[in-house]
């Protein structure tokens, strides 16, 4: 399973991203990710840059629950030229505006609320709408299991592995070894963490950030 790693704190780009990505190179990450909020465009291309200097595959997750905020950040994805875009509900627009872009999308499944955003959806919902995904086009999901408000997350990646072949990511609160564990037992592709990694919380004894992406990677089956 793949672990990807958001340069991310409540659902922002840290402001010294440029910095803390300079500090784990060597650690095994492949899969980088951030937000287009946060810091300024400028600094969103250079992060960039150097993900795909350090021959890692970048990932931007939208944020926003706005229709046109959310395009924008979909035209943001566009021309940065981003590997994945994750997040969004307006499956048709983005495609269209990702047409004849190497990027590739994977909307969120289920209703997302808020800002710290969190979920609303029931198996059911989060199935038909990982079908409806792939009919539409999209390489997958992006499925915010822990921030579900009606049902057990792990209930929702089995019913999400169930109803798509396509590649399955699990995002946001994310903080044990244990629940890696749980979500590959479940069937998903890969999940992301930031948060919990800045904050400490992965491997509370263990000290800095680098001795938590380590228990990350780890948990996540190694370097891939």
């Amino acid at each position: 399973m793949d672990f990807i790693f958001m340069l991310t704190r409540a659902d922002r780009t840290v402001t010294d991203c440029l910095h803390v990505l300079d500090s784990v190179r060597g650690l095994g990450i492949t899969h980088i990710g951030f937000k287009d909020v946060g810091v300024d465009p400028a600094t969103l291309s250079r992060l960039h840059e150097q993900i795909r200097e350090l021959g890692a595959t970048s990932h931007l997750e939208v944020v926003s629950t706005g229709r046109a905020q959310a395009l924008d950040s979909v035209r943001a994805a566009a021309d940065l030229g981003v590997d994945w875009l994750m997040g969004g509900v307006w499956i048709e627009e983005t495609l269209a505006l990702l047409d004849g872009t190497p990027v590739r999308y994977l909307p969120f499944a289920g209703e997302p609320q808020g800002h710290p955003t969190r979920l609303a959806g029931t198996p059911d919902r989060i199935a038909a709408d990982c079908r409806r995904a792939e009919a539409a086009g999209c390489a997958g999901v992006d499925l915010l299991a822990h921030r579900a408000t009606e049902a057990d997350p792990l209930d929702l990646v089995r019913a999400a592995r169930a109803a798509t072949e396509g590649r399955l990511v699990v995002a946001g609160s994310l903080s044990t070894p244990a629940q890696v564990h749980a979500l590959a037992e479940a069937g998903a592709d890969a999940f992301t963490v930031g948060s919990a990694a800045f904050a400490g919380a992965v491997r509370p004894a263990a000290g800095g950030l680098a001795a938590q992406l380590t228990a990350l990677v780890e948990a996540s089956g190694g370097p891939r």
